[in-house]
């Protein structure tokens, strides 16, 4: 990325200015939450949802065709195991091109196979100190990330197996799924952790002691 204000490059990875009269600045770009899904089952949980219009007068609508569309822009590169430019660190553990949700806590980083995740829906971990809870669709490939505090989830029991709405803990306690926080009936907020969702190459070349979700925790 870069800024028309500076002419500065960006890491999207990192959030850093790598290139330009930033860089070395020690500013760091704070992270959102993001959330990488399908249509449907986004627009089920928010009806109201506007979308960009894809008569954008710089190219023909069908132009943007959807990323399982043959004609899509990335279709050959995506079904490819090659990158398009040297990647200098590489791990074996996964295929390049797997995608994994990479989670950054108290100087520690973590991937997790989205895959493990469609299976195991509910994950309760340990980041680099921050108790978390690993949640994900088995629909598609949306997972998110909360903190939990000393709770200790438990996996869904609804049938649909998009992303849950609902969680419950080990002691009975229901838990609303806001794209914010997971909000207790007493009012109890834990806050979502910002994540990144990519392919495992890149988020290995940038977080070479990563830990990688261990794909037998979560059984056949």
């Amino acid at each position: 990325m870069y800024d028309r204000a500076t002419g500065t490059l960006w890491h999207q990875l990192t959030g850093e200015p790598v290139v330009g009269p930033l860089a070395g600045s020690g500013i760091r770009l704070r992270f959102f939450a993001v959330e990488l899904t399908t249509w449907a089952e986004w627009v089920g949980r928010h009806p109201d949802t506007t979308v960009l219009s894809n008569e954008t007068g710089l190219y023909p609508a069908d132009f943007y065709a959807p990323e399982g569309d043959p004609q899509a822009i990335y279709t050959d590169y995506f079904s490819s195991p090659d990158t398009m430019f040297p990647v200098w660190l590489r791990s074996e553990a996964l295929a390049p091109k797997e995608m994994v949700l990479g989670l950054r806590a108290g100087g520690a980083a973590k991937a997790y196979q989205v895959a493990a995740l469609n299976r195991a829906r509910v994950v309760n971990d340990e980041v680099g100190g921050l108790a978390v809870v690993v949640i994900a669709s088995a629909a598609s490939e949306a997972a998110r990330v909360y903190e939990r505090g000393a709770v200790t989830f438990l996996s869904p029991q609804d049938g649909d197996g998009e992303l849950p709405r609902v969680l419950f803990d080990t002691g009975g306690g229901r838990w609303e799924v806001t794209e914010e926080a997971l909000i207790s009936e007493a009012g109890e907020a834990l806050a979502r952790v910002p994540t990144h969702q990519s392919f495992w190459f890149g988020w290995f070349q940038f977080h070479p002691g990563t830990e990688l979700f261990d794909l037998s925790e979560v059984g056949p």
